[in-house]
């Protein structure tokens, strides 16, 4: 968000301080922060838009978004990387943007998500900001102007009273259904001061204005955006060639892109992997520098001279980081370099930089 100059934490009553802003139908960002994270809360009229905070929201839109993809084959893995590369920035660039709403905008603009979809995402994703801000009892709070957020289409208009006494009665069941995670009692964190506090804070939670999600006649139009057919809504399949000596990184490769959007050629023999790679025209090589025979870089500059795969994306994977390394890599034509170790997104951020 905004700069702002550090100021010392004040007691929070987050539940009065919600009351208060939706009832007087306020509009804007509700801005709370502590020492170690920022929380948004975007309103219209009193309303809730949208909420996110600092931690990691990209992470817990990536969660949310694979639970989906069980209903929703669109959102198979290359989809969801792609929607990190093009929205995922350091919270300190352009803070008056809420990325990670673009995101879900441009998810709905390209027809991967419905209007539908998307509000019940968001209503999802605001009850898991919400269960880490209530307990909050020091910090500060600021209501700013909406930012970018502004300019974006509606896909909802959530009730806070409902909302929050929906986080406050999960977070009391969780708490009494596994007393040994549960905190130990105190005046601050006591399963019956917590449900007296509730009670305590009903009569302010009554004067939130009922709302109920609209419908789609309701909703705010999308900006125009270019159509897409529905052909091409459906998810790609992607043919990785792997070529690697060890069965251990094949296997851990295959398990990162264990998804129906990826099949996966595995090759151990350095020597018979050009065949196989013409027979099988993948759209993306993995291939190991250190290999018996015949070396990755050897075996890049072959693929290069033979016509088919001139342009094919190959990423040299490698324990090596030094500079001569990566320039004998650019000499012989490789795309990119992968350090061994590495991570699941590291891996599908380095292949969608090259898949279309």
């Amino acid at each position: 968000m905004n700069s702002y100059r550090y100021r010392s934490p004040q007691e929070l009553h987050l539940l009065s301080i919600l009351a208060q802003t939706a009832s007087r139908q306020a509009s804007g960002c509700l801005r709370v922060t502590s020492e170690s994270n920022i929380w948004m809360l975007y309103l219209e009229q009193g309303k809730l838009v949208y909420a996110s905070n600092s931690l990691d929201p990209f992470g817990r839109l990536d969660r949310y978004l694979r639970r989906l993809s069980a209903q929703i084959p669109s959102l198979a893995s290359p989809v969801r990387v792609q929607v990190r590369l093009l929205f995922e920035k350091p919270i300190e660039e352009d803070a008056s943007r809420c990325w990670d709403y673009e995101a879900i905008c441009w998810l709905v603009g390209q027809q991967y998500l419905t209007p539908a979809q998307a509000a019940e995402l968001i209503e999802t994703l605001a009850k898991d900001v919400l269960e880490t801000l209530l307990p909050l009892q020091l910090g500060n709070y600021d209501l700013l102007a909406e930012g970018q957020l502004a300019q974006l289409p509606r896909f909802c208009h959530i009730d806070l009273r409902s909302l929050v006494e929906s986080c406050q009665v999960r977070r009391l069941r969780q708490q009494n259904s596994n007393p040994a995670k549960a905190p130990v009692p105190t005046p601050q964190n006591s399963l019956r001061l917590q449900e007296k506090v509730l009670q305590q804070n009903a009569p302010a939670l009554q004067n939130l204005s009922q709302s109920a999600i609209p419908t789609a006649t309701e909703e705010k139009a999308l900006p125009p955006r270019e159509a897409r057919s529905p052909a091409s809504v459906q998810r790609a399949t992607y043919t990785v060639a792997c070529i690697d000596d060890s069965p251990t990184v094949l296997n851990a490769i295959e398990s990162f892109l264990d998804d129906k959007a990826f099949r996966v050629l595995r090759i151990e023999n350095p020597v018979s992997a050009l065949m196989q790679i013409i027979r099988n025209k993948p759209e993306l090589i993995l291939l190991d520098v250190t290999m018996p025979n015949l070396d990755g870089y050897e075996l890049c500059s072959l693929l290069r001279r033979h016509p088919l795969f001139r342009q094919t994306p190959i990423i040299m994977v490698t324990g090596n980081t030094g500079l001569i390394d990566r320039a004998k890599a650019k000499l012989v034509g490789a795309s990119g370099y992968l350090t061994k170790p590495f991570t699941q997104p590291d891996l599908l951020k380095m292949m969608f930089k090259y898949l279309r």
